[in-house]
């Protein structure tokens, strides 16, 4: 844990030092600090994430983008326990636009690998997912796009905290060969009774990782959230502020963990 731990402060370094370009405009499809639940061997899973964005950007980054204010966004992510601390995982996004439609953006699969559980090593955890995603160009710039997220953290008596240094890859459009972009998301929660917590998540993205930029440039904002634990029922509610000029000033988000 030690290694994940000093690898987390080595990226995190490498994301301040490396504050990028104005920030592309990427579909809000889920919005959490990944921690190492999964499904059990053979055990489906289905996970709605939901989020609006009552004050947010209404410039769009690139000609024809769907701008996020005032927009509602519904993802069903369907889950699969492989067993040996594997998990695959089906993305589908949708949305309604902010002058009314609804459409299906895309689809994106991701597999997710959780190395060390906290209930078999005294609260620490530490694991990887990738997600390989395809959508419509009227919301991100690269159709095809994959992330490459770590994950760490303790899940103590009290507290819960969690890092993921994250690494997105165009796959498409006019930055396929560029560096990635580069975020850092944290999580830390005050258990405040028993399946009850209340905390905060800071969700930074400093831009491509060889370019550079002003912070208010960036997408930095930070969430008020309450996790609420009442298996087979999860839920997850947060209120968003956005630090900078690029962040949408308001966002709202749930994630439910539905019975399956």
């Amino acid at each position: 844990m030690r290694c994940a731990c000093a690898a987390a402060r080595m990226l995190l370094g490498i994301g301040l030092l490396s504050v990028a370009t104005p920030s592309r405009a990427v579909l809000q499809d889920e919005i959490q600090v990944y921690l190492d639940d999964i499904n059990k061997p053979g055990e489906f899973g289905l996970q709605m994430h939901l989020n609006a964005t009552p004050v947010g950007r209404e410039t769009p980054d690139f000609p024809g983008e769907v701008v996020s204010a005032h927009g509602y966004r519904a993802t069903a992510e369907f889950a699969y326990g492989l067993g040996h601390g594997l998990e695959a995982g089906l993305y589908v996004p949708t949305l309604v636009e902010p002058h009314g439609g609804f459409e299906v953006a895309g689809a994106k699969v991701r597999l997710k690998w959780v190395w060390v559980a906290s209930e078999e090593h005294e609260g620490y955890f530490a694991g990887a997912n990738a997600e390989l995603g395809r959508v419509a160009a009227r919301y991100e710039q690269s159709q095809s796009a994959l992330e490459l997220r770590f994950f760490a953290g303790h899940d103590g008596e009290r507290w819960l905290v969690a890092c993921n240094p994250i690494f997105d890859f165009e796959l498409s459009g006019t930055q396929r060969r560029s560096a990635p972009d580069v975020q850092f998301d944290i999580k830390v929660a005050r258990k405040v009774a028993p399946g009850l917590s209340v905390g905060g998540e800071y969700y930074p993205d400093f831009g491509r990782l060889n370019d550079h930029s002003a912070f208010r440039e960036q997408d930095h904002r930070i969430y008020a959230a309450v996790d609420l634990d009442r298996k087979p029922w999860v839920l997850n509610v947060g209120v968003g502020y956005g630090l900078t000029a690029a962040a949408d000033r308001w966002t709202v988000k749930a994630i439910v963990n539905i019975p399956f």
